[in-house]
């Protein structure tokens, strides 16, 4: 069996906040500069939650900035990390990460003005200023997802510097993430009424909308603010996104088991983790769309749930207990 190379984490102590920072900082100023504003902008928004009474659509007129900050806080970090392994056009992954550096900073600014106004900020086109500042918003976003796809395609080229598994399970996690983003133009989408209004010759206040089958605003899930009473597609866009830092604590968890599982195994369970997440993704994409509640499932979505999660066990069970699964493949 060959053997592969040994990532830097395995070996080093874990590095501190000042180090760490010096590393992302070589990857990309552009992104590192965002990942600070991105901590003071959680910082701005939490004050703005706490001191500021004002509510939009049923939320705390800050809510929105604060979850978005989160958010962000999570994304730069990560794809710093990720894109370390990639050694191939360095030029072109330090423009990529640039890049979307400077198209969420614009983010941040858009997401900043409407808190102040006490605005809605996605699908408002309210005023000739909220709607300007929605088409600003949207047209950055689909650069910004353009340019993810730019780095992904680098990164799938690159070959294995680090343990492959791990590797893979990087790549598989950035594809799982660059479906979540796309899950995010679905909300885009004029909404039935919406549609019966433009008929109409009628004005609209919004374009798209969060919710499916009611409009934005109704009863939401603590803290997230997800319908609990309606489809909601915010949903499958989170878990999407986050694949990537699930897919990766995959990777490194098989990592540190890589002495009881062969290198197939590990390739074959990473996979498996894939497959089956997106399939979570698809499930909670189509129980939205049919207006469903995410704690309000019916038998057709307890079912594919069940489904999803019989077949990962017993994928994940095969594999690990498979001990010839080199010979065999």
């Amino acid at each position: 069996m060959t053997t592969t190379a040994q990532f830097p984490e395995a070996r080093q102590a874990i590095p501190g906040a000042g180090a760490i920072l010096r590393q992302f900082w070589a990857a990309s100023k552009g992104m590192t500069i965002f990942f600070i504003l991105s901590c003071f902008f959680v910082v701005l928004a939490l004050a703005g939650v706490i001191v500021d009474p004002r509510e939009v659509l049923g939320q705390p007129v800050w809510m929105k900035s604060l979850k978005f900050a989160i958010s962000f806080v999570f994304y730069a970090p990560t794809v710093l990390w990720m894109f370390s392994y990639v050694k191939i056009r360095p030029r072109l992954m330090r423009f990529v990460l640039d890049a979307c550096a400077a198209v969420l900073t614009i983010e941040i600014g858009l997401l900043v003005i409407q808190a102040v106004r006490g605005q809605p900020v996605h699908f408002n086109v309210a005023t000739p200023i909220d709607t300007a500042i929605w088409s600003i918003m949207g047209t950055t976003i689909m650069i910004f997802y353009l340019i993810n796809i730019v780095g992904f395609v680098v990164f799938l080229r690159q070959k294995p510097v680090a343990d492959r598994a791990f590797m893979l399970s990087l790549k598989l996690g950035m594809g799982l993430m660059l479906i979540g983003f796309g899950l995010g133009f679905l909300m885009t989408n004029p909404t039935p009424d919406q549609l019966d209004v433009l008929k109409a010759g009628g004005t609209l206040a919004a374009m798209g909308a969060h919710t499916v089958g009611a409009a934005d605003g109704g009863p939401g899930i603590a803290l997230m603010g997800w319908s609990s009473d309606h489809g909601d597609l915010r949903i499958a866009h989170f878990i999407g996104i986050h694949g990537a830092q699930v897919l990766a604590l995959v990777g490194w968890l098989l990592y540190t088991a890589k002495q009881r599982f062969s290198d197939k195994q590990r390739l074959a369970l990473v996979w498996g983790a894939a497959v089956g997440y997106l399939g979570l993704v698809a499930s909670v994409t189509v129980q939205a769309l049919r207006g469903q509640a995410l704690f309000q499932p019916d038998a057709i979505t307890l079912g594919s749930w069940l489904g999803l999660a019989v077949v990962s066990i017993l994928f994940a069970s095969v594999v690990m207990n498979k001990k010839n699964i080199e010979q065999r493949a």
